[in-house]
C-alpha cells in the first residue's frame, strides 16, 4: 500500500538542538551567502502537500541519520 524511501548516512548526526528546525524554512546551518535553507522545506511541502506522504528523520550522534520518505502508492 506504500512506498518507503530512506536515504541513509553514517555520519556525525545532526544535532538535537537543530534536528526539530531542519523542515522550516530558511533554515541553514551553513554561513551567509552559501546557503538559502530552502532544500529541506520545500523538498517536505513536496513529499507532504503534494503527495500526501510522509518525511520523516531519524538521527544519531555519532552515528548518523536517516531521512525517510513514505508515499502511498495511489497518490504516485
Amino acid at each position: 500500500e506504500h512506498i518507503n524511501i530512506q536515504v541513509i548516512d553514517n555520519g556525525n548526526g545532526i544535532p538535537e538542538n537543530i534536528v526539530s528546525k531542519i523542515f522550516e524554512p530558511f533554515f541553514t546551518t551553513k554561513p551567509t551567502g552559501k546557503g538559502t535553507g530552502l532544500g529541506l522545506s520545500m523538498s517536505y511541502d513536496i513529499i507532504t502537500n503534494s503527495h500526501g506522504g510522509e518525511l520523516k528523520v531519524e538521527t544519531k550522534k555519532g552515528e548518523g541519520t536517516t531521512f525517510t520518505i513514505t508515499l502511498l502508492k495511489q497518490n504516485i
